[in-house]
């Protein structure tokens, strides 16, 4: 009887620094040990690149106790193998590490590839990967359960299947029973073409409810043209927008801050029928369902917050640097919150992504000798980039310089 072949992945360390040492032959450990050292993996002509990929691939996985590892795929270990022998540079083709090294697709939550172009580039995610392992020892479990989610929301946009739409609601802030506009954006594939959509409904009815304290842009749509219609039609429109999502395969309904507007669609006045809704995303594609999305969550595990404080639209926008204007129209909202998952979700996994956004930005990270066990990750930004007040003037003046402190700096002062 034949063995099946398990596949998974191997830490780095195990690789670099511990599977030349146990090889049998003596003269084949100067070869691999040449073969897998950061210099040589960053090189153009390393038997690992692929085309059209530019650096090192490897591999960043995340254990089931939500500690990182930078890993090797066992394809890559096998094709390490082949290459040798086959260029002569060991005589037979050299043992695989111990099977107890390799990482199987049970003890891993998530793997994503990652690339580096340079020897200094992988050093510095070698020595992140350690550092945050650290401070993540025993946080929170909300920001791991958040961490969790961002990484299945990567994983399932990359494969460019289902539809995924946001929706946003504004309603009279003097009673939110009186719903005002909606507005959604969508993306969807065809043969790996993206197509996008927008849309904004006015009620006909409701258009002369003035906010009070809330912002009032609903006729200020800039991703098309305002459609006004009355409550019926409005109702009967959102309905049919439901049924024809549920049409595509998997549907991913994306808000900011979903509580409210789920309040709306179940409410009479909508009444969207979502049976089997979904707030847990699955671990792999599925061919049907409606899941719920909130980027509030998804940049919370970016940010590394673990409480329930939820930072509003514009900041999450203003923070991933998506340009925003006339917000409180729902259609615009609807489009920032697209924006806002697009530009996480289409990038590195969560820990590399905070860096390269805020580099040494989080907890102690600065601080000489402080402890990093347990730290956290939470992103720790300047006055000025919460300030309210000052978001107006940053784009025409920049970031607000204390010229007291900058001299001091200088000149060595305390």
């Amino acid at each position: 009887m034949v063995s099946p072949v398990v596949t998974g992945y191997y830490r780095y360390t195990d690789i670099v620094f511990e599977w030349h040492q146990v090889l049998p032959n003596p003269e084949d450990r100067s070869p691999l040990r040449a073969l897998v050292s950061q210099d040589a993996l960053v090189h153009p002509d390393h038997p690992l690149h692929g085309e059209g990929v530019e650096g090192a691939e490897l591999y960043l996985g995340t254990l089931q106790n939500f500690e990182s590892r930078l890993l090797f795929s066992s394809a890559q270990v096998e094709y390490l193998r082949y290459w040798l022998h086959a260029v002569q540079l060991t005589k037979d083709p050299i043992p695989l590490p111990y099977s107890d090294c390799l990482l199987t697709e049970s003890s891993l939550r998530y793997v994503s590839a990652v690339h580096f172009k340079t020897k200094e580039e992988l050093r510095g995610a070698l020595k992140q990967v350690e550092k945050n392992n650290k401070r993540l020892k025993g946080v929170d479990p909300t920001l791991n359960a958040r961490r969790d989610i961002f990484e299945r929301v990567r994983s399932l946009w990359s494969q460019k299947k289902g539809i995924w739409c946001a929706l946003d609601f504004e309603a009279w802030d003097r009673d939110h029973t009186v719903l005002t506009e909606f507005g959604w954006s969508i993306v969807r594939w065809d043969n790996d073409a993206k197509i996008e959509e927008q849309g904004h409904l006015i009620v006909k009815e409701h258009k002369y409810y003035t906010n009070t304290f809330v912002q009032d842009n609903r006729d200020h749509f800039v991703f098309g043209k305002s459609e006004e219609v009355n409550r019926a039609t409005f109702k009967q429109r959102i309905q049919t927008l439901i049924e024809e999502l549920k049409k595509s395969g998997p549907v991913f309904l994306i808000f900011h801050d979903n509580n409210q507007d789920m309040k709306y669609l179940k409410s009479k006045a909508v009444d969207a029928q979502l049976p089997n809704l979904a707030f847990l995303l699955p671990d792999v594609l599925p061919k049907d369902g409606i899941f719920v999305l909130d980027t509030s969550d998804l940049f919370a595990a970016l940010e590394g917050e673990a409480s329930n404080n939820r930072r509003s639209l514009e900041r999450v926008c203003r923070h991933l640097q998506v340009p925003i204007s006339y917000l409180h129209n729902a259609g615009n909202d609807a489009h920032y919150t697209m924006l806002a998952l697009i530009s996480m979700a289409s990038g590195e996994p969560v820990d590399m992504q905070r860096e390269r956004r805020w580099p040494n930005r989080t907890q102690s990270a600065n601080i000489p000798n402080a402890p990093q066990t347990g730290a956290g990750v939470k992103v720790q930004f300047s006055g000025w980039e919460d300030d309210d007040d000052f978001s107006d003037q940053e784009g025409v003046f920049g970031p607000v310089v204390d010229l007291n402190q900058r001299r001091k700096g200088s000149d060595g002062a305390p």
